[in-house]
Order: structure tokens, then sequence, then C-alpha cells
């Protein structure tokens, strides 16, 4: 059945707009996708200050969904088109997450729609399926900005954690690492145009976890290690270079190395021919990273899948398709009462902390005091 959707991101430091469609042959088309980066805004921190980004999200999210609806216009799909409205409703900072969702909650209200929250790690999850027909289940490694972890997708909702970071995750390492080398933000971009005039085995770095056989990441010790050799070491730009490469270095290596434990555990639990190895987030975006996670995939029989570049980055046209095919689980169901959904669907609420993997975040948590938040991973 064709569906299409609005979608809402403002978790982070984008505010993004997108009109997904999903045709009866099961053919996706992204009709608009509008993003407006605070980059400039958060520059001068180093970092995304929360509620410059809120403030952001507030003044630019009404014209960007009256651009994104233009664009989906003129491709033939108005407002009395939509299905229904998706909105990131967690985890992020929450001030972000309170404005799209507001918004999503005032449009689907006017228009009498149904209103999906949607899990931003889920919006990534899925991207993949924006442009490629990929079935389930898949390996899936999330490398963001704030969170890493591999997970087995089974299906819409369904997700079982294999391992995740006890501490930093990939791309906090990037950009913390960044800013202490002076490069500006975002860090991860510029460490990476840094790097590629650097001798990556000029410097030695640790080697996380070790002693242990999981799939869990580790960060912290390889952000410490790299600040001091920057004040210790690095006095020329050379210096710098080579050091961007080698923290590049260590940190696909570690990907690398729990990619591959995970893909043993995976397919011993799924009897999948050739399964897909998906990589989404962010980090997924830089070229070392993805260049040694293809090689993996094809030594250990996966598919390696990755999305476009525009929507590794947060974006909403993954938020519009992870409510798509919430709504479409739902609709499926026997016992489907459109109008009761919709009353229901308005009391979403916005979530800092949101798991994929809920059951696991609660019996096996990372951090053992999780707090009135919720369970981080």
């Amino acid at each position: 059945m064709s569906l299409c959707v609005l979608g809402i991101e403002s978790s982070c430091d984008e505010t993004a707009v997108s009109v997904v469609r999903r045709a009866d042959d099961g053919t996706v088309e992204v009709l608009s996708s509008v993003i407006h980066s605070q980059v400039v805004q958060h520059a001068a921190y180093g970092g995304v200050v929360p509620e410059i980004a809120a403030r952001s999200h507030v003044e630019t999210i009404d014209d960007l969904a009256r651009l994104a609806l233009a664009q989906a216009a003129d491709k033939g799909v108005t407002a009395d088109d939509l299905d229904a409205v998706a909105a990131t409703a967690g985890p992020g900072l929450i001030g972000g997450v309170m404005v799209g969702l507001s918004f999503a909650k005032g449009f689907a209200l006017s228009r009498g729609l149904p209103l999906i929250g949607v899990n931003h790690l889920e919006g990534h999850a899925l991207s993949v399926r924006l442009t490629h027909d990929v079935t389930f289940p898949f390996l899936l490694l999330l490398v963001s900005g704030g969170h890493c972890q591999l997970l087995s997708v089974r299906g819409v909702g369904d997700y079982e954690r294999l391992g995740t970071t006890i501490d930093d995750a990939a791309g906090e390492a990037f950009d913390k690492i960044a800013k202490t080398l002076g490069l500006g933000y975002p860090g991860g971009p510029a460490l990476e145009r840094a790097a590629k005039t650097g001798d990556a085995g000029r410097f030695t770095l640790p080697r996380a976890l070790l002693g242990r056989k999981d799939c869990d990441f580790s960060f912290s010790g390889l952000k410490t290690a790299a600040a001091k050799i920057a004040m210790k070491q690095v006095k020329t730009p050379q210096d710098r270079a080579d050091l961007c490469a080698s923290v590049q270095a260590a940190i696909a290596r570690q990907l690398v190395e729990r990619s591959a434990r995970a893909m043993v555990d995976f397919k011993l639990a799924n009897d999948v021919d050739k399964p897909a190895f998906v990589v989404a987030g962010g980090v997924a975006a830089n070229q070392t990273v993805r260049a040694e996670l293809t090689a993996l995939a094809a030594k250990n029989g996966f598919a390696f899948v990755a999305p476009p570049l525009a929507y590794c980055t947060d974006n909403a046209a993954m938020i519009a398709l992870a409510g798509l095919e919430h709504f479409a689980e739902k609709r499926r169901a026997p016992d489907f009462d459109g109008e009761d959904f919709r009353r229901q669907s308005l009391t979403t609420v916005a979530r800092p902390r949101w798991p994929l993997d809920e059951r696991r975040a609660i019996s096996a948590p990372i951090h053992k005091n999780s707090g009135r938040k919720g369970a981080k991973a």
C-alpha cells in the first residue's frame, strides 16, 4: 500500500524536514529533504550548546517545513496526500527533541493525521533502506557522534545489541581529539582532512579491552593518550597530521576488530547466505573507516552496505522512513483502529535516552546508574 510521511528531525544541531513516499511496489522515493545546519552558531564554542541549538530549531523549523512541502508539491505530493507525520522523539538534546516533536504534534493535529514518535537511532539503522533493498536480518554498525553500537537488526523495532561503547563513542573521540588539536568544529571531518597528509604509523596509541572477547568498544583511553601526545610532541603541522592519521587508524582498527567478532556471532545466530553488513551514522562518512570496513565485510562473506553520504549524517528522510515503516506495520494489524491510534499518538513524549534494545539495556546496563532518564545504551 502506498504511503507518504512527513519527517521531522531536531535531536542535535541540525533542523531537518523531509517528505518520503513508498509506492505500492515498495519503491522508496525521497520527495524532499531540507536541512539547516547550526555549525556556524556552535563553532565558536567547539561543540554543540544545547540552548543555542534549541533556539535555532524554534527559529527555523516553520520555514523548513514550508520548503520541504513545497518541494514535494513540485513532484505532485501535497500536504493533503500525507498519511502520517513522523518526528524524532529521542534520544538527543531534550530541548531540541521537544521543539521538533511539538511542531510535529501541532501539524498532525491540524491535519487530522497520526504522529509516529521515532527513535533517532532507528532512523540511522533503517536509513540504508532509503536507497538499498536490504532485507532483514542484517548486522548493523551504528557509529554516530554520540553512539557506537553493533546490533542484529531482525526487523522494524526488533534489535539485539551485540556490543556498545562503555564510555566515549567513536564520533566523540574524533571530535574531542580534533578540539584538542585546534582543528575547529565539526571536528571529525577536520581531523579526516588533516590525516590525509599524515603518517598513521608514527605514533603508538593504546588498544582498548584486549583481554575481553565481547563486542564492546572503548575510546576514552585513546582520547587521553592522544591529548598527552598533542601536548608534548605536536609542534609542527606535520606532527599534527601524523597524530590525526594515527588516531584515525586506531579508531578504524577498533571498529574492525569488534565488527569481526560480531560477524561471527551474527552468522552463528542467523542462517543467511550472504548477510548484509550495514554501517550507518555520521562516522560512516569517514572514507578511511569505510574502506577498512568494506574490506572486512568482503573477507567475512558479508555484503557491505552504507547509506549515501547525505543520509549518514542527521537528516529527516531517515526519520520519515522509520515512521513510515512503523505505521505500515501497525496498519497491517487486524485490530487496527486509525482514529484511536491518531488520538493515542499525540501523547508521545520526548526522551533524552532511548536504547534500541531496551531489554538488554535494562538487564545488562553498560552504565550501572542510569538515573531517572533511563538506560543509556
